[in-house]
C-alpha cells in the first residue's frame, strides 16, 4: 500500500524536468485549431436535439463544432465583395 505507483496521473510531473519545460513551449493541435476561432456561440437545445447532433457528427465522422462551423456557414454565406 506504502510502494510507490509507477503509473504517471493526470497532473505528475514528469521524470526530466526539462522535457517537461519543452513541452509547454509546442503549441498542440488543438491550440492552433482554436487559434483560428476567437468566438464561442452557445445556444439552448433540447436534450433530446443534443443527442440527435451527436449522433449525426459521429456517423459523419467529424466533431460536432466542425459540422455546425460548416452548416452555419452554408446558411450564412460571406456576402460577396466584402474583405474576409
Amino acid at each position: 500500500m506504502t510502494g510507490r505507483n509507477d503509473k504517471r496521473g493526470f497532473a505528475a510531473r514528469p521524470v526530466d524536468a526539462e522535457t517537461w519545460i519543452k513541452a509547454g513551449e509546442a503549441p498542440s493541435a488543438q491550440g492552433r485549431a482554436a487559434a483560428i476561432y476567437t468566438a464561442r456561440l452557445t445556444i439552448d437545445i433540447t436534450p433530446d436535439l443534443r443527442g440527435r447532433i451527436k449522433v449525426a457528427a459521429f456517423s459523419r465522422g467529424v466533431t460536432v463544432a466542425d459540422m455546425l462551423r460548416e452548416l452555419l456557414g452554408r446558411e450564412y454565406p460571406e456576402p460577396e465583395g466584402e474583405p474576409q
